[in-house]
């Protein structure tokens, strides 16, 4: 029987409209969406399926919009009986990792990418931080540009290690618009500016860990009921101490997604679930390597094709 990761997309993935059939077909679903607004005291719902782009994008909004959706998609998992062996995310993804690994309540993990929003936009102010795509380069080859250009004064670092060649960098505007220019110099394809409202994973957001760490002082933990693998560290989380730890971390820490894809072939997983709009996960899986079976799922049509190929192929749905 192979065996199963579900992967959870983070930030970028978000578009008006996301979820909205789930939650007019699906009852389950429908209750994670009703939730989130409940637990907000705001209609999240609402801004999902017909608000503003712009709104939506928003750090403080997009992190609770992907959690949410992403969750009420799982719901239709959970209902089918099938349990991953392993679970992983991208950045904020990683709630949602969580919360399907039975860490932390939806109603809690909700609550608290709410705040990690809010904290990551006060952290730098608008402007004076940056975030860039670095393609066809590798990572030591960078971390000596990024090395380089910080110890002249202007802070930058791997900020994501998504895939072979792809590497995004984050800090001060200076200093990724110079280790941009350098990258070229030294061999990168490209660069390619991010739009974000500010220097994810970077040492920059440090102020906003601290704040963080508060809210998750009040969310109740739990060591999972399946493996989950840290951004962090690239390695496996279930305790409950160690994952509080590693959320604080992973603000100001690279989001290790090529190894943590290792990781789970290394562990023997063969096929890999995307949870949640979009399927830049699927995309990245196939570029560590090709051979694995990727499935990217986000409304009623391709859940239930996934359930179907995994009943027929796996034998993983009841």
């Amino acid at each position: 029987m192979s065996k199963v990761a579900f992967l959870f997309p983070g930030q970028g993935s978000q578009f008006i409209g996301m979820g909205k059939e789930l939650y007019e077909r699906e009852s389950v679903s429908k209750r994670i969406f009703d939730e989130a607004d409940e637990a907000l005291e705001t209609k999240l719902s609402s801004l999902i399926f017909e608000g503003d782009a712009e709104e939506l994008t928003l750090t403080y909004n997009a992190q609770p919009a992907l959690l949410t959706t992403s969750i009420a998609i799982l719901e239709k998992f959970k209902e089918a009986g099938i349990t991953p062996d392993f679970t992983a995310g991208h950045s904020l993804g990683e709630y949602s990792a969580l919360v399907a690994a039975g860490a932390i309540s939806f109603k809690d993990a909700v609550y608290a990418v709410r705040k990690r929003g809010e904290f990551m936009n006060e952290a730098v102010p608008a402007g004076e931080g940056a975030m860039a795509a670095i393609l066809g380069m590798d990572a030591e080859a960078l971390q000596q540009v990024t090395d380089k250009v910080t110890e002249e004064g202007n802070l930058v670092q791997l900020a994501n290690l998504n895939c072979p060649g792809q590497i995004v960098i984050s800090g001060t505007a200076k200093g990724v618009e110079l280790a941009s220019e350098q990258a070229k110099e030294n061999g990168a394809k490209r660069a390619i500016p991010l739009e974000v409202s500010g220097p994810f994973h970077s040492e920059l957001m440090k102020p906003a860990a601290e704040k963080l760490a508060e809210v998750l002082d009040a969310c109740e933990l739990k060591d999972t009921n399946v493996p989950v693998i840290s951004n962090v560290s690239a390695d496996v989380m279930t305790e409950k101490e160690d994952i509080k730890a590693k959320l604080i971390e992973q603000l100001y820490s690279p989001v290790r997604f090529e190894e943590t894809i290792n990781k789970l072939i290394d562990e023997g997983l063969t096929v890999f679930i995307e949870i949640g709009p979009g399927k830049v996960l699927s995309g990245l899986v196939k570029k560590v390597n090709r051979r694995l079976k990727t499935i990217a799922v986000s409304d009623p049509e391709t859940i239930e094709l996934a359930l179907q190929t995994l009943k027929e192929e796996y034998g993983n749905a009841e």
